[in-house]
């Protein structure tokens, strides 16, 4: 009798494996020494196996843990304070973002990522000015931490639409050096869970100069650039007028699109430069929710994978999407899409599923570990109670629905379990190495600080909320 660490036995197992879901029954799944030992027969795996622990998910169907390749948790102590506007960063988020402190926005990562976890979320790409606190919290809870540490050149205050962003070249080569330094200390820690990124907020809030600097410093380290690009028709105007060219023309001319960089939204890009991206090497994150709601804009993932790039899905942050929940995302992901390209047989559910996970993985560089439940890689998975009425009936012929009733009819707490290299960090709502109390109670204490100093720029700018605000429509 072989002796390992875990048997996990469920009725149906979505290993991603292959081109399609990689659908499993009557198997149960090992694991040993924090990655999947392979899959046995369920009916001779007790007599083979002894393991240290067995779950028992009897009414459960088990997946890769989801990706959440793009997120900015600090900013979730600003939730819903930016919606419903245009010129939303500058006009919806700055008075706010202007006066959040550190201590504040470390008090948000806590809440977000307590929230993602909870969702079923095993890998979080998160991307913040000070990440040290998030990379410590992360550990804490035994989560897998791909985390990004801000650099911008631009200096921090509310432009005007059509101002040009002004620079301050000291500003942006502090946070550079933060960043070398975040990468030092945080580097492969947590038994390598920990993977730190260098994050140039965009094309347009950073020069040429600091730019070709990150990539040569990236690649050095062998590890990845996480940046927004073509985020909007605001990047778009500050480059063509900087440089003459469209924000991924230009990073195409200076070397940028390969496979180190991670691209985020392609907001304001077309079909053809999504596919210059995506022929690149480069992967492509898209945060569905968010920009629907910031921009009103189905972002071209469908044509980058089209070119066959690889995209996941990312969450953003709670000021624009408000929730940092992947099952929200592949269902809008896949609404989306139906819509812009009026065909109900575009974006099926099996493909926003594999966006949540294995293409995902493959767009941030970790598929050789994670993405997938297959034998070789770490042990990260999650449980979906199929018992909770947004998953009623299960059917299993003439056809499967599990995976139609996740995407479309999920909401977020019918995640079971997760674990991380075959650690159970989460099980029956309660993530298991936190006080969730605490996480809530440290976050409200900085409410009425916000509101308070955040108020007179709000309403000098008085942007559509400060009108819902007078109307009395909030």
């Amino acid at each position: 009798m072989k002796k390992i660490d875990m048997i996990v036995k469920a009725p149906h197992f979505f290993t991603m494996a292959g081109d399609g879901v990689g659908y499993q029954t009557g198997t149960a799944m090992l694991v040993n020494g924090g990655k999947i030992a392979g899959f046995a027969d369920s009916a001779r795996v007790d007599a083979e196996y002894a393991a240290e622990e067995t779950l028992l998910l009897e009414r459960h169907a088990v997946l890769p843990g989801f990706i959440d390749a793009h997120m900015h948790t600090g900013l979730a102590i600003a939730r819903g304070l930016a919606q419903d506007t245009n010129n939303w960063m500058m006009y919806g988020l700055q008075p706010f973002d202007n006066v959040i402190g550190q201590s504040a926005r470390d008090a948000g990562s806590r809440l977000a990522i307590v929230e993602a976890v909870r969702a079923g979320t095993t890998t979080l790409g998160d991307y913040e000015h000070q990440m040290d606190e998030v990379c410590a919290f992360i550990k804490k809870i035994g989560a897998r931490g791909h985390v990004t540490q801000l650099i911008r050149e631009a200096k921090r205050r509310v432009y005007d639409p059509g101002e040009l962003y002004e620079y301050d070249p000291a500003m942006g080569e502090t946070a550079f050096n933060r960043c070398l330094a975040l990468y030092d200390r945080w580097h492969g820690e947590a038994d390598g869970r920990i993977r730190i990124l260098f994050g140039p907020q965009g094309a347009d809030f950073l020069s040429l100069e600091l730019l070709l600097k990150i990539q040569k410093a990236a690649k050095e380290r062998k590890t990845k650039i996480h940046m927004h690009v073509q985020q909007g028709d605001r990047e778009t105007y500050q480059i063509e007028k900087r440089y003459g060219k469209r924000p991924i023309a230009w990073l195409s001319d200076a070397g940028y699109l390969d496979d180190t960089l991670i691209a985020v939204h392609l907001t304001d890009a077309n079909d053809d430069e999504a596919a210059v991206v995506a022929r690149s090497g480069a992967g492509m994150i898209v945060c569905p929710g968010s920009i629907g709601i910031i921009d009103g804009v189905v972002p071209p993932s469908t044509a980058f994978q089209d070119a066959g790039g690889n995209c996941g899905l990312g969450s953003d942050q709670a000021p624009g999407n408000n929730c940092h929940n992947i099952i929200s995302e592949m269902k809008s992901v896949a609404l989306f899409n139906k819509i812009k390209y009026k065909n109900p047989e575009t974006m099926p559910a099996w493909r926003a599923l594999r966006m949540a996970t294995i293409e995902g993985a493959r767009a941030i560089g970790l598929s050789e570990s994670i993405g997938s439940l297959e034998e070789g890689k770490r042990a990260d998975f999650i449980a979906v109670d199929l018992k909770k009425p947004t998953m009623l009936p299960v059917y299993t012929a003439p056809m499967r629905n599990i995976v139609p009733n996740l995407v479309y009819s999920a909401r977020g707490d019918e995640v079971a379990l997760s674990a991380v290299d075959g650690r159970v960090i989460y099980r029956d709502g309660r993530v298991l190495a936190v006080d969730e109390e605490t996480v809530i109670g440290d976050l409200e204490n900085f409410v009425p600080d916000i509101g308070r100093d955040a108020t007179e720029e709000f309403w000098r700018i008085h942007g559509t909320n400060a009108e819902f605000m007078e109307k009395g429509r909030l």
